[in-house]
């Protein structure tokens, strides 16, 4: 004989095939997907409050310096990439696993279930939830082609004299199938939407461009990556095949409340596809406003914000100007009072050699208050409307870092260049618009005023009618399931020993029985009035009273009485 195998001699081969088929019946179980999906929602909540570098980096750098090593800890964490980070795709990847793996077996199920004909009646009628019954003058035959002619809609079974009690007419019905199929449906549509999205990343294109709004401000053509001030892409983008358009901003209005909240943002634009028409006035008009983006093809102008761009005048001591607009960053949003800086190359000719040319460049770097408020000195905004422009500026003069080739901050000069003494400053003043101030060797700064600039953001996409479809499909399926009601209608026609025809009707919710005992009511009374009957209780066969639906908790089936 031989001996019984003991667990220490099982094939290591047999324990893995088993680990592994337990590891995906259990990713696969619904409960799993619906985890996953908490998981992933929970996963999102950093992005949603922290800087992320795919969207400023800038900002990204600005928090770790401010918190110190709790934001080095964030960033090995990653969660200034959340959503390119490992554990928010793996998150991603195993939902799309689950949803695939307990979908198939529900839709094979499903098949199962339409081409699987309705239950038997059960035993004992009376024990259902909902239940009546009635006699009536017709014969057998004649009354189950009324019960039959009232379950139009109804997948109806009929058993002539071969039910569970001889010499009967059983019909079984049941309808409410769509119910499971928008459940599918519903999921499908979440998984469709998940994958949208998840393509999306691979084929979008995203850029953010500052542009004057004004008339002489020249056009913006989505031509090319380089005519963004910054510019992403999925992994499947290069830049050349870019949606081809030009839009020409001409105006920018910002309305506020009286407390200073803006209310609306308003642009007036022209945009073509022609790339090569030339002339603006030619091209269709446009209003661009908040959440009210320009359309084109797959792609998306957004006016996402604005601010204000002081313009500058530097007037050398041989004659030669410079004047340069330049946008400076909003530092409080509520009255728009902005900082920023501009850097000024003197003139070829005035310093023939370069390393003194390079000791004399002119930096300018402060504050900009559309609407001047002053405490002594101090330079504040009172309303973000530029009603009453002013600059408080720090004029500095040396080597501004324009020629050593180093990437440079448009808001803000290098630190170490003034701790350094290579940028020396020379002057600190209040300016209106055309005043101005001559530092020491006789070069005059003047202040011109100031422009608005607005922020636009082109985004192309071309996953997202689909996205919209899934969504769409994903709402659908949910009402259906929630709308719809998988319930039985059962009846037995029998004949009593007096010889008189007798239906007895059940009814029964397989889902749940909440607002459904109605549908059954109608139903009875539409049989009751169709018939020549003498209406009876099913405790009671013999009594005169009215036929009668019930419903009470006592009234629930046993397993073996509804199969």
């Amino acid at each position: 004989m031989s001996e019984p195998r003991t667990a220490a001699s099982r094939s290591p081969l047999a324990g893995v095939t088993a680990f592994l088929r337990n590891s995906w019946r259990t990713l696969t179980a619904m409960r799993t997907a619906l985890i996953l999906l908490f998981l992933l929602a929970v996963a999102a909540i950093p992005g949603a409050l922290l800087p992320q570098r795919s969207l400023n980096e800038g900002n990204v750098n600005e928090y770790i310096a401010e918190t110190g090593w709790l934001g080095e800890l964030y960033d090995r964490l990653q969660l200034f990439d959340v959503f390119s980070s490992l554990w928010f795709t793996a998150i991603y990847v195993l939902l799309f696993i689950s949803l695939i793996g307990c979908l198939t077996p529900r839709c094979f199920e499903l098949v199962r279930q339409l081409r699987t004909p309705p239950p038997l009646t059960p035993r004992n009628l009376a024990r259902l939830p909902h239940h009546a019954a009635y006699r009536t003058t017709a014969s057998p035959e004649q009354a189950a082609e009324q019960v039959q002619s009232q379950l139009k809609g109804w997948r109806v079974r009929r058993n002539n004299g071969d039910g569970r009690v001889p010499g009967t007419i059983e019909l079984s019905s049941e309808r409410g199938y769509t119910r499971e199929v928008g459940n599918i449906v519903f999921h499908f549509g979440l998984l469709a939407l998940l994958i949208m999205f998840a393509a999306g990343k691979f084929v979008y294109a995203e850029g953010m461009r500052v542009i004057v709004a004004n008339a002489e401000s020249p056009a913006f053509c989505n031509t090319t990556p380089s005519a963004y001030d910054t510019f992403r892409a999925g992994l499947l983008v290069d830049g050349t095949d870019l949606e081809q358009f030009c839009i020409k901003i001409e105006d920018f209005r910002a309305d506020y409340l009286p407390n200073g909240q803006a209310e609306m943002f308003t642009s007036n634009v022209r945009f073509t596809e022609e790339v090569s028409t030339t002339d603006p006035q030619t091209w269709e008009p446009y209003e661009m406003r908040v959440n009210h983006p320009l359309r084109i093809g797959s792609t998306r102008v957004y006016l996402q914000g604005h601010g204000f761009a002081p313009t500058f005048t530097v007037t050398f001591p041989n004659g030669e100007t410079r004047t340069d607009t330049q946008h400076w960053q909003p530092t409080e949003l509520q009255t728009f009072l902005s900082s920023g800086i501009m850097r000024f190359d003197p003139p070829a000719g005035l310093y023939p050699d370069l390393a003194e040319r390079r000791t004399q460049q002119i930096a300018v770097q402060g504050l900009f208050a559309p609407t001047a408020s002053f405490d002594g000195t101090i330079l504040s905004s009172r309303f973000p409307r530029m009603d009453d422009p002013a600059v408080a500026i720090d004029v500095y003069q040396g080597d501004a870092g324009l020629d050593t080739g180093r990437p440079q901050s448009v808001f803000s000069l290098d630190s170490d260049l003034i701790e350094t003494g290579v940028l020396e400053r020379q002057a600190r003043v209040n300016l209106f618009p055309g005043e101005s101030t001559t530092l020491p060797d006789g070069t005059e700064v003047r202040f011109d005023g100031a422009e608005e600039f607005i922020n636009i953001q082109v985004s192309e996409d071309p996953t997202q009618i689909w996205v919209g479809v899934s969504a769409a499909v994903m709402m659908a399926g949910l009402v259906l399931s929630l709308m719809v009601r998988r319930r039985r209608i059962w009846a037995r026609v029998t004949v009593d020993d007096d010889g008189v025809t007798r239906v007895d009707l059940g009814g029964l919710a397989k889902t749940d029985r909440s607002g459904w005992g109605s549908e059954f009511d109608e139903l009875r009374d539409r049989l009751v009035a169709a018939a020549a009957v003498t209406p009876v209780l099913p405790e009671s066969p013999d009594s005169g009273h009215t036929a009668t639906s019930r419903g009470t908790a006592g009234d629930a089936p046993r397993k073996d009485d509804t199969r």
